[in-house]
């Protein structure tokens, strides 16, 4: 794709993107997945050595937690889960990290983060606040990883990959109707939002193409 082209494209990516966040931004927080946790990986920097470790650490961290959260029935019981077993989530990354001959410091905690609009199989979560369980590795610069724990999503997508139909049915197992809607609605507008940045593009790459065609007859 020419840079033109690709640049367009980003920032049309980038505007829509926002406009679709502002749009849920005023959703009351109840409506925001007070029911689930989501797991978040911080890579030291966005270097692939440090990107590739991230990916490491976490699934070295998901196989040796699969046993006890994937049977968690609920949001309690997982937070408990987590809390309990903190240092020992510092201690899988440690381990992983060291056997990668790197000697990051590694920083795991239970905590509330602010997150953009993000899509997760068919849902999209809207922007806002989520519990989360955060490891940070040395400077958490680089890009993160995530994934929902609780529901335990997590575990489903690393053994048998998650389907978007299955990640609904356990969505809609701890969110209540109103909450359910409001990702359902914000996983729509996501998909008008792309279907509209597609046609967009593609109106402007015709465009380009017989502008250079004119400019070639004449």
């Amino acid at each position: 794709m020419p840079l033109g082209i690709f640049l367009k494209d980003r920032m049309i990516h980038e505007e829509l993107d926002k406009e679709l966040d502002k749009e849920f931004s005023n959703t009351p927080l109840e409506g925001r997945g007070k029911n689930l946790i989501r797991f978040h990986v911080l890579a030291n920097s966005d270097e692939p050595s440090d990107q590739l470790l991230k990916l490491r650490v976490r699934d070295r961290i998901i196989a040796e937690m699969a046993e006890e959260m994937e049977n968690s029935e609920d949001i309690v019981e997982t937070r408990n889960i987590i809390k309990r077993n903190i240092e020992k989530i510092e201690k899988i990354a440690v381990e992983e990290i060291i056997n990668n001959n790197k000697n990051y410091k590694v920083s795991a905690k239970l905590t509330n983060e602010e997150f953009p609009t993000k899509r997760y199989g068919g849902i999209v979560f809207p922007a806002g606040q989520y519990e989360t369980l955060k490891v940070e590795i040395g400077e958490g610069l680089g890009k993160n990883w995530w994934c929902v724990m609780f529901p335990p999503l997590c575990f489903v997508d690393i053994k048998n990959g998650m389907t978007d139909e299955k990640t609904q049915q356990e969505l809609k197992k701890v969110l209540t109707e109103e909450e359910y809607e409001i990702f359902y609605t914000a996983s729509q507008e996501k998909e008008l939002t792309l279907q509209l940045k597609s046609k967009i593009v593609e109106m402007y790459q015709n465009s380009k193409e017989k502008i250079n065609k004119l400019a070639t007859i004449f």
